[in-house]
């Protein structure tokens, strides 16, 4: 049997890693400035992650919501502290979409509603509720009607307030587009989603499954605009690769039995995962690193002619160039042994461990450079 084959593969088995270097099974040394889609938040194979897992596996590895699991009520109590936001809920998953899926569910429930506002060049997932808010068309068959969605041009603040109304359910959006390009959302177009969800008793759902967990420098992006959402959705940097994922929850909304449900979220393993992550977020000040590098990472981009564009926040970067980047981030692959990412056609996407240092970041400025027209 083989796998099935739905994604282009590159020539590299990666058996070892440590921070932001891998090694392959000839022993060659990469540096990862992507972590699997942003996946990988406080660097591959910390110490007191591995032994988190580690220990948990020796006594418990799995059980399901039937029990008290006490793990769980620790991770929301750290969540709730690192994130400003201690009087939020937290549900488990296991993924973004399982996330979003859940968020979605959770709003129509609130109000009764069945309407959603979505953005172009917008992902939210895979699993057929997140498909049907998720802007792409490589994907857009996987559903039959989604003719209870509603997509408007991303940062239109006005589109926003004409299309939210009384039949809205939810307004879900990124607050910074990872496929999609890396844009970021303004602070008037988040306010208008605000005060539109307020005035028509809408959902405001924050996808930060992406651009979350520090990846801009804050914990959480809506935080540059000031204004709350009534869910977030996380996942990605959550576990630091173990599979975790969830939505924080604000206090308008009551809790029922039988309103959700998971078999693995929640699990002892992915919270003993998820609170490592957070612990060593805390500890190492991995915030700040996000902010003070990715700042540094800017500045040194402005620097260089032949980009037409840079995108983000933190450690979330988009490159934008006038030229196709497959053949220039191929050449950094296997010439300059660095892993980056891509968003479209044309933009570089950098998706690099909250701890990253500058050194690293050099390496790829100066690998770039060699490749620009």
């Amino acid at each position: 049997m083989n796998t099935f084959n739905v994604y282009p593969i590159y020539d590299i088995n990666p058996v070892k890693a440590l921070n932001s270097t891998l090694w392959d099974e000839n022993g060659t040394k990469y540096t990862d400035l992507y972590g699997g889609h942003a996946v990988i938040s406080i660097g591959h194979s910390h110490p007191e992650y591995v032994k988190a897992i580690s220990d948990q596996v020796a006594n418990l590895g799995f059980y399901s919501n039937s029990v008290r699991i006490p793990l769980q009520q620790q991770l929301a109590e750290k969540l709730g502290e690192l994130s400003g936001l201690p009087d939020y809920q937290l549900f488990l998953a296991n993924s973004g979409a399982e996330a979003n899926e859940n968020a979605l569910k959770l709003a129509s429930f609130h109000n009764g509603r069945k309407k959603i506002i979505a953005f172009k060049k917008g992902f939210h997932g895979r699993s057929s509720a997140a498909v049907a808010v998720t802007d792409n068309p490589n994907i857009k068959a996987a559903i039959n009607d989604d003719s209870h969605v509603i997509f408007l041009d991303y940062n239109d603040a006005e589109a926003v307030r004409e299309a939210v109304d009384d039949e809205t359910c939810a307004v879900i959006v990124e607050g910074i587009q990872g496929v999609g390009g890396i844009h970021v959302g303004s602070d008037e177009f988040m306010k208008a989603i605000r005060e539109s969800c307020d005035q028509h008793g809408a959902v405001f759902i924050h996808d930060s499954v992406q651009c979350g967990y520090g990846r801009s420098g804050k914990f959480f992006t809506w935080e540059f605009s000031g204004v709350k959402p009534d869910i977030i959705s996380m996942a990605k940097g959550m576990g630091n690769g173990f599979p975790v994922g969830g939505i924080l929850i604000s206090p308008k909304f009551e809790a029922k039995y039988g309103l959700l449900g998971t078999t693995f979220g929640g699990n002892h393993l992915a919270c003993a995962a998820a609170l490592s992550v957070l612990q060593v977020i805390e500890e190492e000040g991995l915030l700040d690193n996000a902010r003070v590098v990715g700042e540094y990472a800017f500045d040194q981009l402005k620097k260089i002619s032949g980009i037409k564009e840079l995108r983000g926040r933190g450690l979330m970067i988009g490159i934008e160039l006038d030229q196709p980047v497959k053949e220039i981030r191929e050449k950094i692959l296997f010439d300059d042994k660095i892993f980056t990412g891509v968003a479209g056609a044309h933009t570089i996407r950098l998706l690099p461990s909250l701890g990253v240092c500058k050194e690293e970041i050099d390496a790829f400025i100066s690998a770039l450079k060699k490749y620009l027209i």
